[in-house]
């Protein structure tokens, strides 16, 4: 059975960096693409970012680009999101998700998902 477990979110100031990280169980990692969302109460699950089964590609969405940045160790079992020049408008509890073989940016197109994290972006 596959699971993912999240680590990383917390409470930080605007212009800090964070580090979500996300380690799948339970099926060969490599055999997942990786998907990172995120959501607000009232607000539909937003894609951020996704990153193939290598690490070869990734996508982001226009509202993340140029601030986050997706990576995989394969070895470790683990994707990350790397978050910087963090605003408040980030704030949101943050989701990894897999998918067998290939990326995605369709929410619909995710087998699994993590537990969610909260992050929290202070003015």
């Amino acid at each position: 059975q596959v699971q993912l477990v999240q680590s990383g979110g917390g409470l930080v100031q605007a212009g800090d960096t964070l580090r979500l990280s996300c380690i799948l169980s339970g099926r060969p990692f490599n055999t997942f693409g990786m998907g990172w969302f995120r959501q607000v109460p009232g607000k539909e699950r937003e894609f951020l970012a996704t990153i193939s089964a290598f690490g070869e590609r990734t996508y982001y969405a226009n509202s993340v680009k140029g601030r986050f940045t997706s990576s995989r160790d394969n070895a470790k079992n683990t994707a990350y999101l790397q978050m910087n020049s963090l605003k408040p408008e980030d704030t949101a509890v943050y989701y990894c998700a897999a998918r067998y073989f290939t990326e995605s940016s369709l929410l619909d197109d995710y087998d699994f998902w993590g537990q969610g994290t909260q992050v929290t972006v202070s003015s």
